[in-house]
């Protein structure tokens, strides 16, 4: 059986270790797009801040990895895919036949569309030739502009600081990581950033990019009237699935491709893991892009074992986000964002604005459904088991509303008494 694996990132390259363990004899391939080996594209902020050389990006070591799992590689991007013929058309003119596929193609990041977005010192900071570009002009006291103040944005910004670049964030929202804190805890991000001299400019977006010329530099203009000077422009607004290639594939899309719990699209033989994945979760019962590379890992895993014909299931598709930004440590879990009362919403909330510590809780009647904290990391595993187990508090909901910081006694008396746990109760011990 012939397993062809369309990316060359974590889930990828997951996928292809654990097929080969799960069937040895079968032929697998897989399919890169880029002229490195492959790596994870988390670890390039530590390349560009010099905490790790440019094979600590490396997902593996040693030229010979592959070659030894009898992984066949190839160095290409598929263009469109023929499920009826079982074949993948690549870039490179290969033609490739399958008996399993498997999507993993990650994601794109969006491109700044203003005029003057193509000048040659806007980067996404995305690849690893972006990265070495951006390490050769962003030197100590060079000004960088970026634009989005996102997850990804805000550990990019922490990246160049640390190499000594004068930052200027600009936000379109009027908080730092919007889709991942609430006002509170997005506006103690935003006052620590500013605090450690990054110069945040909120509620406001690029108009245009005015390129160096005649010895003068580039000018960014924004939709506040303010016109920057900049030597360097970052683009970190966003990432979409990279998929369209399946367009007219017959494969379900929606933000990503759609899978069912084993990772199967609606195309018999066809899988899809990691990034490009729109996975459905049997925690909220929908399907759900969760785009960190923990969640890659384990869909891989799953889809990896169902191509082998080895019948797994994906038990849910944790939304959990951690974030160290200058030391600052934030950290959100599931539905952050909470339910209206009528829905049976309700929270707790605890802040220490001069000892920068947050600790926001929602419930949905009596279960927890998602938490946002600042600082707060003595029970990040009992939230995440509160939620994700979604364990019924029954008297201890109003505990929690009177004093959020009981989650610990709040877990031993529910979810251990349900047959719940799950470790979390190990940090006791640290």
């Amino acid at each position: 059986m012939h397993h062809v694996i369309l990316g060359a990132g974590p889930a990828g390259v997951i996928a292809a270790e654990t097929l080969r363990k799960a069937a040895p004899a079968d032929t697998i391939t897989l399919v890169g797009g880029e002229a490195e080996a492959p790596y994870s594209r988390m670890a390039i902020p530590y390349l560009i801040a010099g905490n790790v050389a440019e094979s600590g990006t490396h997902l593996r070591h040693g030229s010979d990895h592959f070659k030894q799992l009898r992984i066949d590689q190839i160095q290409a991007k598929a263009m469109r895919i023929e499920p009826a013929d079982h074949r993948v058309v690549l870039d490179n003119g290969q033609t490739l036949t399958y008996d399993r596929l498997l999507i993993a193609t990650g994601s794109n990041p969006v491109r700044l569309s203003v005029p003057g977005g193509d000048s040659e010192d806007v980067f996404n900071c995305w690849t690893l030739a972006d990265a070495r570009a951006i390490m050769e002009r962003v030197q100590p006291g060079v000004r960088v502009v970026q634009t989005g103040a996102g997850f990804i944005g805000a550990i990019i910004m922490e990246s160049l600081r640390l190499r000594g670049a004068k930052m200027t964030m600009v936000a379109k929202g009027d908080r730092m990581v919007p889709r991942m804190m609430g006002e509170v805890a997005g506006g103690m991000i935003l006052d620590w950033c500013r605090a450690q001299g990054v110069e945040v400019i909120t509620e406001s977006v690029f108009e245009r990019i005015q390129p160096a010329q005649a010895g003068q530099p580039m000018k960014v203009h924004l939709s506040n009237g303010q016109a920057i000077e900049a030597d360097v422009i970052i683009s970190s607004t966003g990432v979409r699935p990279s998929i369209a290639f399946l367009d007219g594939s017959g494969v379900a899309t929606k933000s990503g491709v759609l899978t069912d719990s084993r990772m199967r699209t609606n195309v018999d033989g066809i899988f899809a893991a990691g990034d490009c994945a729109e996975a459905f979760d049997k925690a909220s019962g929908k399907p759900v892009v969760s785009a960190i590379q923990p969640n890659a890992a384990d869909q891989a895993r799953v889809a990896a074992l169902n191509m082998a014909g080895q019948p797994a299931e994906l038990k849910s598709v944790p939304t959990l986000n951690v974030l160290d930004t200058m030391g600052l440590i934030s950290a959100s879990f599931g539905h952050w964002q909470g339910v209206p009362a009528e829905q049976g919403g309700a929270h707790a909330d605890l802040t220490d604005q001069t000892g920068l510590r947050h600790l926001n809780l929602q419930f949905q009647d009596d279960v927890l459904i998602g938490a946002n904290a600042i600082n707060w990391t003595e029970h990040v595993g009992v939230l995440r088991g509160l939620i994700d187990g979604k364990v019924k508090l029954g008297a201890w909901k109003d505990r929690l509303q009177d004093d959020p910081t009981q989650l610990m006694p709040a877990y031993l008396a529910c979810a251990q008494a349900l047959g719940q746990w799950n470790g979390a109760g190990d940090e006791r011990r640290r």
